[in-house]
């Protein structure tokens, strides 16, 4: 669904930063190469995770659904010298791809890719985060906001992606796939969380910025 004016959207992405070569490629394959490629942030949200990840300067960042691993690399731009990212998805398919970008990529050293079950896997480790990004299982979201509300650093920042699902979370009549109704519930569960800010953004498929107070 194109929430903005197509010209409009243009002249945005005309005057954005461009994207390293990494990135474009990675862009361009996942398109050409991997079943829906919608999935994939893209330029401009990939600019503003960015932007995000260079203003926050994160010491540990999560990701939460690499797909092709464009959005990870993103915000590996703003890590500082010594921080990491960890990165989890479900599908091993794609192991052989995104493994070959990260090792394109100057913060290879810097990237920690997980193979498994975000449920099972994010108790599991003991970081506290500055940053984390939500692009999993839409089912999910409110159980991995609760998994990782508790794992964040003071002032740090959690980013869900796709929070406007299409525009189904306004439909009328209400849609009633179990997708749509998450991210329904997920909305209305961070909006009343006291324990962080929030701003839903109309960018792209909807970005939820929490900020943990």
């Amino acid at each position: 669904m194109e929430f903005i004016d197509k010209d409009i959207q243009d002249y945005a992405a005309k005057h954005t930063t461009e994207a390293s070569k990494l990135l474009e490629k990675i862009d361009r394959e996942t398109n050409l190469n991997v079943l829906r490629p919608r999935m994939l942030s893209g330029h401009m949200q990939g600019r503003i995770l960015s932007m995000f990840s260079h203003m926050i300067k994160p010491n540990r960042i999560l990701e939460i659904g690499t797909y092709t691993g464009y959005s990870a690399l993103c915000m590996a731009e703003g890590l500082n010298a010594k921080g990491k990212l960890i990165t989890i998805d479900i599908n091993e398919e794609l192991q052989p791809l995104v493994e070959k970008y990260f090792d394109e990529s100057p913060y290879t050293n810097q990237l920690q890719y997980l193979i498994g079950d975000a449920m099972k896997l994010i108790p599991t480790l003991d970081d506290k985060f500055d940053l984390v990004f939500i692009d999993a299982d839409k089912s999910n979201y409110s159980n991995y906001y609760d998994l990782i509300i508790n794992k964040m650093n003071p002032g740090g920042f959690i980013i869900a992606d796709n929070i406007l699902w299409s525009g189904k979370v306004t439909a009328t009549p209400k849609s009633n796939d179990k997708d749509t109704k998450a991210l329904i519930k997920f909305n209305q569960k961070v909006h009343e969380d006291v324990r962080v800010e929030n701003v839903l953004m109309a960018v792209r498929d909807g970005l939820m910025i929490l900020r943990v107070l």
